[in-house]
């Protein structure tokens, strides 16, 4: 019984997202995210209104760094301009 709570836990925190931001204004939205791979690694999406702009899959650490300063400063560019977080 432990150890299959144990698993389910595990899995739960594998699945949890590094960064989950959904921001709009008017009739548009605006998001990013970046999360553990089911099977290695990280995939890194974006997507606009609904489209996916860019989706990466990657194994290494470094990488994924890169990713989510670059997604943290277009966030931030996109609130000056008056994006705000999705309800």
């Amino acid at each position: 019984m432990i150890m299959e709570f144990l698993a389910q836990e595990s899995r739960a925190v594998m699945t949890m997202p590094i960064l989950a931001t959904t921001l709009v204004r008017a009739d548009h939205s605006r998001s990013f995210h970046i999360r553990s791979a089911r099977a290695a690694g990280w995939e890194a999406a974006e997507q606009e209104d609904q489209r996916i702009v860019e989706r990466q899959h990657y194994t290494d650490w470094h990488r994924v760094e890169q990713t989510l300063v670059r997604f943290a400063r277009e966030i931030a560019e996109l609130r000056e301009q008056g994006w705000r977080e999705a309800s």
